[in-house]
């Protein structure tokens, strides 16, 4: 069935032409005007073109959010691998000193040839271990000069981070961060964005249910008298300035599902948008608290080393006094020098989660921005 249009006209008429016909003189219309009285699509259009801007700055915000946090991460990668690498360079140079040890204590027959291949063997593990923290450093430096903008050329001199990793304990609020992130976090504003997107995109389908309303004013100006059709002198066929105005309406009653099945696809739309929007703040809340037990367990892990590698380092100062005593050889010194420096890498691993924890804390709770008018709920 093909589809049905009614059309009503109030007052019509068509333009009128005026040629060589009428004595040579050609006039044109002058003035022709259609306005819109009725479209059931023009607000939610107008509504629509503010919610593509809204979108635009929030994809913008959330770009920015992701570079910054990866360059937060790739900061404290730099950090944590450097400072990884002159540590495992240091244990690897003691056990190196513990093997040639070891060899000397085999050759004098005071030890079997299995203890001086351990040791040679622990020393040769830390190889691997010092090429890829190296690599590792060399991978953040990397993304850090990406993130800052730098030539990244053969001849290009990658950024070296300044500092080292500090551990920074948090106190938060679960329940007031929670809430705080629900209206803050930029990923959230675009998914009730595209939401509300898809609505008035099927406002703008289910307007052609109802019916479009024009006003039509049209008029012509001749700027002389006394002009008559061919033919003719009779003053009835005079050629006069007119102006015309009427209204029509279009109604489609039978669109055989054109905006029907256009208004159940986009209505499926929205519903999809909806539901990942609803996910999306339902998974606030699980993620907060993951990261939240993610700082306490880091925060405890670290204050246990901390006090392992105070307990580590005190006993490595007994023992070098000992040992310039003549009361420990070189031997206890070096394996409790080594015992402390694998404490120490402990407690930087400790410091590293932690860090990289606070950064996830700082993405999920929407710090990453700070406003003029809001500076001091984002500032900690």
């Amino acid at each position: 069935m093909k589809s049905i249009r009614l059309a009503i006209a109030l007052v019509g008429a068509s333009f009128l032409s005026i040629s060589s016909a009428a004595r040579g003189v050609t006039l044109d219309t002058l003035l022709q005007i259609t306005l819109e009285k009725f479209n059931a699509a023009i607000p939610p259009s107008r509504r629509r073109g503010d919610v593509d801007v809204l979108i635009a700055q929030q994809q913008l915000n959330v770009s920015v959010v992701e570079q910054l946090h990866a360059a937060r991460q790739a900061f404290y990668d730099a950090l944590y691998n450097r400072t990884l690498q002159s540590i495992r360079q240091d244990q690897r140079r003691r056990l190196e000193e513990n093997a040639v040890s070891q060899k000397d204590r085999y050759e004098a027959g005071l030890i079997d040839r299995s203890a001086f291949t351990g040791a040679t063997v622990q020393a040769r593990e830390l190889d691997s271990q010092i090429e890829s923290a190296h690599r590792a450093y060399a991978e953040a430096r990397l993304k850090l000069a990406e993130a800052m903008g730098r030539d990244l050329g053969p001849e290009a001199t990658l950024p070296d981070p300044d500092g080292e990793l500090t551990f920074t304990p948090m106190i938060v609020d679960l329940n007031s961060e929670t809430a705080t992130a629900m209206e803050r976090r930029a990923d959230l504003k675009l998914a009730r964005l595209f939401a509300r997107a898809a609505n008035e995109d099927l406002r703008i389908i289910e307007a052609g249910y109802y019916p479009a309303v024009e006003a039509r004013i049209s008029g012509e100006y001749i700027p002389v008298t006394g002009i008559h059709r061919e033919g003719t002198s009779r003053r009835t066929d005079d050629i006069s300035s007119q102006i015309r105005a009427g209204g029509a309406y279009t109604w489609s009653v039978i669109d055989n599902g054109k905006v029907a099945g256009a208004a159940m696809k986009q209505r499926a739309t929205r519903e999809m948008n909806e539901l990942t929007c609803r996910k999306l703040e339902a998974n606030v809340g699980r993620e907060l608290l993951r990261i939240h037990r993610d700082l306490e367990a880091t925060e405890t892990r670290h204050q246990s080393l901390a006090a392992a590698s105070a307990a580590a380092e005190q006993s490595a100062l007994v023992v070098a006094q000992n040992l310039a005593g003549g009361l420990a050889s070189q031997l206890e010194y070096r394996l409790t020098q080594n015992g402390f420096l694998e404490t120490k890498s402990g407690l930087l691993d400790a410091t590293y989660q932690h860090n990289l924890a606070a950064a996830e804390w700082d993405r999920a709770t929407g710090r990453y921005f700070q406003f003029s008018d809001d500076t001091a709920q984002n500032v900690h």
